[in-house]
C-alpha cells in the first residue's frame, strides 16, 4: 500500500484549509460555492432512486450530505475523511440530520449500494505522478469493495490549459481511468466531462445499478 503517507500528509493539509477557512468550500480547498455543488450534482447522477446508502470517501465537513438532502435523498449516509478536524467538523455541521454517520476512516466498514468522492484526487502536494496515481487506484479498489450498485468520483483533468496548471495538483488522464473503471468494475461506465469546468466525474454502474 501506499496510502499511509500521502493520507497523513493530505489529512494534515486539509485540517490546516479549515482551521484557515472553516466550514466554506475553501475549507475544503474549492473555490466557491457554485462550482462545489456543480461537482455534486454530476455525483449525484449515480442515485437512480431516493433512498438507499452512500458512503462518502473524504467527506470534509458534510457539505455533500446537505446538498443531497436538498436534492431529496433520503437514505442512510456515511461520510467517511482521514482528517480527525474534518469529521468532527461535519458532525457539529451535520448534528440533527437522520440517518447520517460520520468516521475517521479510509474505506467503510462494510459495503453501501453507492460510494462518492469528490476532489480527493486533486491536491497531490510533493508526491510524484507514479505514487499519487497508485494512490488513486487503490482507492477506486476500496471504493468498490464500499459499494454494491456503483461508485462515482471526480479529478482534474489533464486536457487542462498548460499554463493553468499548477504542480501541486495532480491532472488524470480521463480516458485512461475511464478503461480502468470499465475493465475492472462495470459494464456501465459514464464519462463527464462537459460541465464547464477543468476536470471530469467518472460514474460506474454495476450489474443491476441502473442506466447511464
Amino acid at each position: 500500500m501506499t496510502g499511509k503517507p500521502i493520507e497523513e500528509a493530505v489529512a494534515t493539509y486539509y485540517a490546516g484549509k479549515l482551521q484557515q477557512h472553516g466550514l466554506t468550500p475553501r475549507g475544503v480547498d474549492w473555490k466557491d460555492a457554485a462550482s462545489q455543488e456543480l461537482r455534486f450534482a454530476q455525483l449525484a447522477r449515480l442515485f437512480i432512486e431516493p433512498k438507499g446508502s452512500v458512503a462518502d470517501f473524504g467527506c470534509g465537513y458534510g457539505s455533500f450530505l446537505h446538498f443531497m438532502r436538498g436534492a431529496g435523498f433520503g437514505g442512510d449516509y456515511l461520510g467517511l475523511d482521514i482528517s480527525p478536524e474534518m469529521v468532527s467538523a461535519a458532525r457539529d455541521h451535520c448534528k440533527g440530520i437522520d440517518g447520517a454517520a460520520f468516521e475517521v476512516a479510509s474505506t467503510a466498514d462494510r459495503p453501501r449500494d453507492y460510494a462518492v468522492a469528490s476532489g480527493i484526487f486533486n491536491v497531490r502536494l510533493a508526491f510524484e505522478n507514479e505514487p499519487w496515481l497508485r494512490y488513486i487506484h487503490e482507492t477506486l479498489e476500496a471504493m468498490d469493495r464500499a459499494s454494491t450498485n456503483g461508485f462515482a468520483f471526480n479529478c482534474l483533468t489533464s486536457y487542462s490549459d498548460a499554463d493553468k496548471m499548477r504542480p501541486d495538483l495532480y491532472y488524470a488522464d480521463p480516458l485512461a481511468l475511464f478503461d480502468r473503471c470499465k475493465r475492472r468494475y462495470g459494464k456501465n461506465v459514464a464519462l463527464l466531462h462537459d460541465y464547464g469546468l477543468y476536470e471530469f466525474t467518472i460514474l460506474v454502474r454495476k450489474d443491476g445499478g441502473g442506466k447511464s
